[in-house]
């Protein structure tokens, strides 16, 4: 068999293991026969690169090149639908569907209502080509290069199956449970910001410019309703279960029922047992089955009448606030956190919520001892929403009050203009802060010395071995090791971990340093426009603030760190054992000033590199990508079929068109 067959022949092999696994949840293979297909595939892809198919499996992965979303037209509006909470006006609709069709009878689709993402997905000859975000319902983002990581999602279906030509079918993008209580884990151990619920998580992370972010995530996705000329034919829950085997992932929850009688039942049953499902639902969906009685009841300005939401309330309970706590956090953040006495809420039991911040506080006017509603519902996070003013008496005791000081080491607290939490701005000596720069340094992310964990620290910070990250490249053998040695195995792989990381490259290093507000993005443009620590320490503000995302509170905060004297030592220790504070010989002959101060617009299809590539190549060069004209423009970079409407809007501005051949000239 011959390299171009056998990689069509894994392809197709990988895209049914993935239905396997993703959609049916019925694996074949082992995980390690899997990764072993995947990697052969990849060498030969490697080898091919003329046989390069953005629908290929290997390409689930993603990529770290950002790119900027094109807005697109939907073929059809993506209108909302209509939402009730209370059964009677369920009833309602009902009775107006009846009447609107003159008393034919008719069937609904009851159908779990997923809180994630609206997504619409176009296929031409079984081959994903687009998949837009539902937007304001008339245009949305293209977020095809994302969706293509979501593994639910099929990138080639399967040959021989009776799917039209070209065909829209929509859903919902979500984020199971699992994924989100992961990635929730994560971003405390780095001191961001967690998100609210798993809705929030999969709509910030659909929108990454990194889609090997998206990649990492593990989002999902479950279709809802399937469009276009030539579909299996006039029932909605039929051609749903025809999509389910072209391999869609179809929620198997969804009912066709009858009578208004069976639509309670279903109500009844799922607003129980929605909290055993892997993901988020807000509600049931109720569509009129026949797409001919749809078209027949047709469209109000804003959604469909054959179809209406029921929506669960979110579940609250009443408890007593009986202390606020202040944590301080590795960056100094400090947050506010609600003991109440302890109340059962969506299956767990909760005793703390987060308070956010002192404006949080005053809005509800907070008094020890109030009774307080707390609510989860969607919300992974227990929220303080109400307070019962009525249940208040002469008894309560003192109003909540912002502390003013650091609890754990006495500094007068800073609040950041723009900002509403406060920090404590001791650094270098605040115990919080302390260990909590060191796990942040030892992180995956950051310096990724993987045997060591926030336990481990936390013994060595005890026993006075590290105060700051530096100390880790001066433990020796014997502080580590134990008596007699018999830790010796695991002080000789914490050994290896550290010195290993003298090779992690330098935008990593950036980001390891912990200074506040530098995130692991920052870090990166930082660096690449920078190119060695020396640079950045020295940079003026007006300098920082030319970088593209850095604001007047990340480059403030830059100056400071660097301007303090004990973080300059700690810069000189780690250079001194070896760490990487500037960009590789290799790294910086990739880069030049060709294109500095220079916004880009990419428009067209090219012959030479892909849109991505030439993304990288332009930030590369130290040009900026945009992605729509202005009269910032510098100049636009077109293939073929560049949009008219663009064309026309350059001529008017007078901006210069730059072909593929003339930019490569540019840059060589």
């Amino acid at each position: 068999m011959d390299d171009n067959a056998q990689i069509e022949q894994l392809r197709a092999e990988l895209h049914r293991h993935n239905y396997n696994y993703y959609v049916l949840n019925q694996p074949e293979i082992s995980d390690f026969e899997f990764d072993q297909l995947m990697r052969q595939l990849q060498d030969l892809e490697a080898r091919h690169p003329e046989l390069a198919d953005p629908n290929s499996p290997t390409q689930r992965v993603g990529s770290d090149l950002n790119h900027e979303f094109q807005q697109v037209v939907h073929l059809r509006p993506m209108l909302s639908l209509a939402n009730t909470y209370n059964r009677q006006e369920v009833r309602e609709w009902y009775e107006r569907v009846e009447e609107g069709l003159s008393g034919q009878k008719f069937q609904v689709c009851c159908e779990m209502k997923f809180d994630g993402l609206s997504i619409s997905l176009h296929y031409k000859k079984g081959r994903l080509v687009q998949a837009v975000t539902r937007g304001d319902g008339v245009q949305g983002d293209d977020v095809t290069e994302n969706v293509r990581t979501i593994r639910s999602i099929p990138l080639v279906l399967p040959e021989g199956a009776d799917y039209p030509d070209e065909f829209e079918i929509r859903g919902e993008i979500l984020m199971p449970w699992e994924s989100f209580e992961a990635l929730n884990r994560e971003r405390a151990e780095a001191e961001e910001p967690l998100f609210a619920n798993p809705r929030n998580a999969a709509s910030g992370t659909l929108k990454s410019k990194n889609s090997a972010v998206v990649a990492q995530r593990r989002l999902d996705a479950y279709l809802y309703y399937l469009l276009g000329e030539g579909i299996p034919g006039e029932s909605h829950y039929e051609n749903l279960q025809a999509a389910s085997r072209w391999g869609f992932k179809i929620g198997p929850q969804m009912r066709r029922v009858e009578t208004l009688q069976e639509i309670y039942d279903y109500i009844d049953y799922w607003d129980t047992e929605r909290r055993n499902l892997p993901v988020a639902t807000d509600g049931i969906v109720l569509k009129v089955d026949s797409l001919a009685q749809q078209r027949s009841l047709g469209m109000t300005a804003k959604s469909p009448r054959w179809a209406i939401a029921y929506k669960f309330m979110a579940e609250r309970q009443s408890t007593t606030l009986r202390e606020v706590t202040f944590q301080v956090g590795r960056t100094g953040a400090v947050t506010p956190v609600a003991n109440m006495d302890p109340v059962q809420l969506s299956g767990t039991v909760v005793r703390r919520a987060t308070l956010n911040n002192e404006d949080f506080i005053r809005k509800f006017d907070l008094h020890i001892g109030d009774r307080v509603f707390v609510e989860k519902g969607g919300e992974i996070i227990p929220k303080i929403v109400d307070v019962d003013l009525d249940a208040r008496d002469e008894g309560l005791g003192p109003c909540v009050e912002f502390i003013t000081h650091c609890p754990e080491c006495g500094t007068a607290l800073v609040r950041y203009e723009g900002e509403a939490a406060y920090y404590c701005p001791n650094d270098t000596s605040c115990p919080p802060q302390l260990k909590g720069r060191i796990e942040h340094f030892i992180s995956r992310k950051a310096m990724n010395i993987d045997s060591l964990g926030p336990e481990t620290i936390a013994e060595y910070f005890r026993r006075g071995i590290i105060r700051d990250p530096a100390d880790l490249y001066e433990i020796r053998r014997d502080q580590i090791s134990g008596a007699r040695g018999q830790k010796d195995k695991s002080a000789s792989k914490i050994l290896q971990s550290i010195q290993q990381s003298t090779g992690v490259p330098f935008e990593r290093v950036l980001y390891a340093l912990g200074i506040r507000f530098v995130g692991e993005t920052a870090a990166k443009t930082l660096a690449r426009y920078f190119k060695s620590i020396d640079r950045l320490s020295t940079a003026s503000l007006e300098e920082l603030l030319q970088v593209n995302g850095i604001g007047a509170v990340i480059a403030q905060s830059i100056q400071t760190w660097f301007q303090n004297p004990q973080n300059q030592w700690f810069v000189e220790r780690l250079r001194s054992y070896g760490v990487q504070m500037e960009l590789s010989e290799d790294e910086l002959s990739q880069h030049s000033d060709t294109l500095q101060g220079q916004s880009i617009v990419i428009s067209g299809v090219f012959a030479h590199h892909s849109r991505d590539e030439y993304k990288a190549l332009i930030e590369r060069h130290g040009g900026k990508n945009v992605g729509s004209i202005s009269a910032k423009t510098s100049f636009i970079l077109a293939g073929e079929n560049m949009g008219p409407a663009k064309l026309e809007k350059a001529q008017k501005l007078g901006i210069r068109v730059v072909n593929e051949d003339e930019f490569l000239k540019m840059i060589e």
